[in-house]
């Protein structure tokens, strides 16, 4: 049985202020074929929770306490959505919020990993997300990226795939250059690759492609493929997912 970890980001799950539950559902229905008829085991690394929280109060996102506050009201909200559309396919859902310093401590991480076994071995989908309401400096700088990574590590995955508002790496940026080129396959990210500008491109998203490529660069040096690819139109995830068809979307994996 493969263990994926799949990562979807803010820009993806809100739109114009609201909760895109049309792409939610969207994602519910690929996780479920996964687990239903692929036998996955699939765990779900899903930002939003502050977007989520915004939909309902309308505070200063630039001050940190407020964005912990939206946070606090969102991710319920999130998970509402979540366990309601699960529910259509019988799929049972639990929460774990999750900050930097329990993969740093080894009993945590030990407790986590406990944890994490007894609800996949129990055919329960663990959804996951910063615990942005406690972690000042991860909320600020942190990103679920990063999170999807050493989740993806620490739990023993086979691959993580990350759903994002970019359908793949580019040979240069493909808002600004109209001959770029989707790289389908890297094997390789230099340094200097990661000292790009940060460019998130959702108000509420603390991610970028830089993030992503940090994520891929830890999971190739673990010797762990990460799929990149759009998580707007999921036909290149289906494809590859799914049908095991890479015609799109980047694999980052060393050789």
């Amino acid at each position: 049985m493969k263990r994926l970890v799949i990562k979807v980001g803010t820009a993806v799950l809100t739109q114009n202020n609201e909760l895109a539950l049309e792409r939610l559902g969207n994602l519910v229905d690929l996780i479920a074929k996964l687990k239903n008829e692929k036998n996955y085991e699939v765990i779900l690394v899903s930002s939003g929770a502050v977007g989520a929280g915004f939909t309902k109060l309308k505070l200063d996102k630039k001050q940190i306490a407020n964005r912990q506050a939206l946070a606090a009201i969102g991710q319920p909200l999130l998970m509402k959505h979540y366990k309601k559309k699960f529910q259509e396919y019988d799929i049972k859902c639990a929460q774990m919020l999750l900050i930097a310093d329990d993969f740093d401590s080894r009993k945590r991480t030990k407790n986590a990993q406990n944890v994490m076994e007894i609800l996949l071995s129990n055919n329960i989908l663990p959804i996951l997300n910063e615990n942005d309401v406690i972690a000042n400096y991860e909320l600020l700088f942190g990103d679920n990226d990063q999170l999807a990574a050493h989740v993806a590590y620490h739990f023993k995955a086979d691959m993580l795939a990350i759903l994002s508002d970019i359908d793949g790496y580019y040979n240069k940026n493909p808002r600004e250059f109209d001959d770029a080129v989707l790289q389908k396959n890297i094997s390789f990210i230099d340094d200097c690759e990661l000292e790009m500008k940060h460019t998130p491109n959702s108000e509420f998203a603390t991610g970028g492609i830089v993030t992503k490529l940090k994520a891929a660069k830890f999971l190739m040096n673990n010797n762990i493929p990460m799929y990149l690819s759009s998580g707007f139109d999921l036909t290149n995830a289906y494809d590859f997912l799914v049908e095991e068809n890479h015609k799109s979307g980047t694999l980052f994996k060393a050789q």
